[in-house]
C-alpha cells in the first residue's frame, strides 16, 4: 500500500533544513565576522579653500565653482578708514572639475593687478574601516603680475612670474575635527634684492572645527622657512582664522588675517602685517557651485545646481 505525504510536509521539511544555513549567516553577522569595506572619507573641508591657501577638497567633475573674495584694510587704520573698509582688494575666480580628481582654477586680484592660475591633482584619498588614512592632492599653481611698466622701464614678462608647488597632507580625524600639513615651494623669477632668496620654503598647517552641521571654525598658518631679511618691510608668517557658513549652494567663509593679497606670490612670502599691533584684515570668500555638465542621470534636469 502506498503512503501519501502532503505536499505541505515537503514545504515544511524544505523550511526547516535550510533553517541552519540562515541561522548560521545571522550569528555569523552577529558575531561580526563579515568586514565593512573601505569608503571614502567625504567633507574635510567644506570648501577647496581653508582660509587664504588650498584645502584637500577639490571640485566634482563637471561643476564650476565660481569665487568673490575680498579683503579690507588694516583694523588700525582707525575710523577715518572705517577700520580698513574703505581700502578693500578684490579676487574673482573660478575652479572648475576636470574630473572628480583633478580641479583646474583660474583668477585675477587687483593687487598689482595679478591674474593666477593653478591645477590640484587628488592622489590619495582617505578611506575608514582599514583604508588610507590620509588624503594626499597636489597643487600647481603660477601668477603673473600685469601692472602698468612706468614709462622708460623695461617690460620682461618673465620677471613677473611666480610659480608654487604645494603637496597637501589632510585627515579627518572625526566628524568635527580635519587636520592638514602643507609643504609649499613658491619660486619668484625676480626679486628684489640680491641678497632674497629666489625660492622661498614654507610649511603650512590648517585646521577646521564643525560646531554645527552648517558651519566650521577654521585655523591657518604658514611658517616661511627661508624668509626674507627687510628692515624697512619686515616680513611675517601668515596667520587667519575663519568661519565658514555653508547656506545651500553658497559656502560663506570670513575671516581675520594679517595679510591683504590672496595668491600663494604675496600671502606666503610676502606678509607684512603683525596680529600683536594691530595689522589685521577683516575679509570674506563667497562662493557659488553650479553645474556646468550635468552627470549621468540627470540629463533632463532643469536643475543647474546639485
Amino acid at each position: 500500500m502506498k503512503i501519501r505525504i502532503p505536499k505541505i510536509l515537503f514545504v515544511i521539511g524544505s523550511l526547516l533544513s535550510a533553517y541552519p544555513s540562515f541561522a548560521q549567516d545571522d550569528l555569523t553577522a552577529l558575531l561580526g565576522d563579515v568586514k565593512e569595506k573601505p569608503s571614502p572619507v567625504s567633507a574635510t573641508f567644506k570648501t577647496t579653500r581653508i582660509v587664504n591657501g588650498h584645502s584637500i577638497e577639490g571640485v566634482a567633475k563637471g561643476v564650476m565653482d565660481i569665487k568673490i573674495s575680498h579683503r579690507f584694510g588694516r583694523l588700525n587704520q582707525g575710523a577715518v578708514d572705517l577700520f580698513g573698509l574703505d581700502n578693500a582688494y578684490i579676487r574673482i575666480g573660478a575652479d572648475y572639475g576636470l574630473t572628480d580628481n583633478i580641479t583646474l582654477g583660474m583668477g585675477r586680484s587687483n593687487v598689482d593687478k595679478e591674474y593666477d592660475a593653478y591645477a590640484k591633482v587628488k592622489l590619495l584619498t582617505q578611506k575608514d574601516h582599514g583604508g588610507s588614512p590620509i588624503a594626499i592632492s597636489y597643487v600647481a599653481a603660477m601668477s603673473l603680475k600685469a601692472f602698468r611698466t612706468p614709462v622708460g622701464e623695461s617690460f620682461i614678462l618673465a620677471d613677473r612670474i611666480c610659480y608654487t608647488h604645494q603637496v597637501l597632507f589632510a585627515k579627518k580625524v572625526n566628524k568635527a575635527l580635519s587636520l592638514q600639513l602643507t609643504p609649499t615651494l613658491v619660486h619668484y623669477n625676480l626679486v628684489d634684492f640680491s641678497s632674497y632668496a629666489n625660492n622661498l620654503i614654507a610649511m603650512g598647517f590648517g585646521a577646521r572645527m564643525k560646531v554645527s552641521n552648517r558651519a566650521t571654525v577654521n585655523a591657518e598658518y604658514y611658517y616661511v622657512l627661508n624668509k626674507w631679511d627687510n628692515a624697512q618691510t619686515p616680513y611675517t608668517n601668515n596667520f587667519s582664522l575663519g568661519m565658514d557658513i555653508e547656506t545651500g549652494g553658497h559656502v560663506f567663509q570670513f575671516m581675520l588675517t594679517n595679510t591683504q593679497a590672496m595668491t600663494e606670490r604675496n600671502f606666503i612670502g610676502q606678509t607684512t602685517g603683525q596680529w600683536g599691533k594691530g595689522d589685521i584684515h577683516l575679509g570674506f570668500n563667497l562662493g557659488r557651485v553650479f553645474t556646468i555638465k550635468q552627470p549621468k542621470g540627470f540629463e533632463g534636469s532643469r536643475n543647474s545646481t546639485y
